[in-house]
């Protein structure tokens, strides 16, 4: 008979996984990534391109230490290159001459 507060199972969680498995694996979010990145350079790179680090980044399960993925190294590359691209071609469009003087 189970006393207060004591079940009759006293680690339910402690063998295999204990967390849910519900988000995209980390393959799937290395080839996001990259999708990403590549459509960055065609339309919306200031979003796409953080997008694509941020992906490619929680693919490599979010260290820069060990074995890395090939496709979240080429996600956080080209979105870190298309975030600057998009940062650049800001700051030209809004030249000095263009601000409220």
């Amino acid at each position: 008979m189970a006393g207060f507060g004591h079940g009759t199972r006293r680690h339910p969680r402690s063998r295999g996984r204990t967390w849910s498995r519900t988000g995209p694996d980390r393959a799937t979010l290395g080839i996001i990534g990259v999708i990403c990145a590549v459509a960055g350079f065609f339309v919306l790179s200031i979003v796409l391109g953080p997008v694509a680090v941020l992906c490619g980044w929680l693919a490599m399960n979010r260290t820069w230490s060990g074995a890395r993925p090939v496709p979240a190294i080429i996600a956080v590359v080209l979105g870190a290159i298309d975030t600057i691209l998009a940062i650049i071609w800001l700051a030209g469009v809004t030249g000095p001459g263009t601000g409220l003087v």
